[in-house]
């Protein structure tokens, strides 16, 4: 199992690292050429989704990927990369992907001093320690069948919709797999 991780900016390194642990093989994606490598699945990681959609635009790597997400590539987007996913941002008129059909809120909790940890139930998982970081929440869903996965004092903070996975925490900064798990099982199933 190869896993393409976005590394352009951001909280990749941890998402490599846990991969890796977990016995999976990742490739930085950093440029349009890493993109012709074969990877079974895409990580977007935490960081700051403005800075990261540009890139990925002077890059020329948004529409390449974007396709991919449509044809039923797997992909996770934790925080900004939930941000990246999103059908469309409440407060905020760029749309990146615009694959997840949800509509998110930017910087949600406040900025870095809103931080916070917590557990919450994620659907089919059980209990997840969650860390927010300037966090991102989902304000509604936009078609039927998206799942919500977890909540967090009502607010929706991870999603499912077919191919991919939203979650506005870090799952990478805890020890807990689970999150990585339920992706890396999506990309077997995709790869099978």
């Amino acid at each position: 199992m190869k896993i393409g991780v976005l590394s352009v900016q951001g909280a990749f390194a941890e998402h490599i690292d846990k991969l890796k642990g977990m016995g999976a093989d990742c490739i930085e994606l950093r440029q349009r050429a890493d993109l012709e490598q074969s990877f079974d699945g895409l990580i977007l990681p935490g960081g700051e989704s403005t800075v990261q959609g540009k890139l990925l635009q002077e890059l020329h790597m948004l529409t390449p990927l974007r396709d991919r997400i449509r044809q039923g590539f797997p992909v996770l987007g934790t925080c900004a990369g939930l941000i990246l996913l999103a059908q469309k941002i409440s407060n905020d008129d760029a749309v990146w992907f615009g694959t997840l059909p949800v509509c998110v809120r930017r910087n949600a909790y406040g900025r870095q001093l809103g931080s916070f940890h917590t557990e919450a139930e994620v659907t089919g998982i059980g209990k997840v320690p969650m860390t927010f970081i300037r966090a991102p929440y989902v304000e509604s869903l936009i078609a039927d069948d998206s799942e919500i996965l977890a909540r967090v004092d009502g607010r929706i903070v991870a999603v499912k919709y077919g191919n991919q996975i939203g979650v506005a925490f870090h799952p990478e900064l805890d020890e807990d797999q689970r999150i990585h798990e339920m992706f890396l099982q999506m990309c077997k199933s995709k790869v099978l």
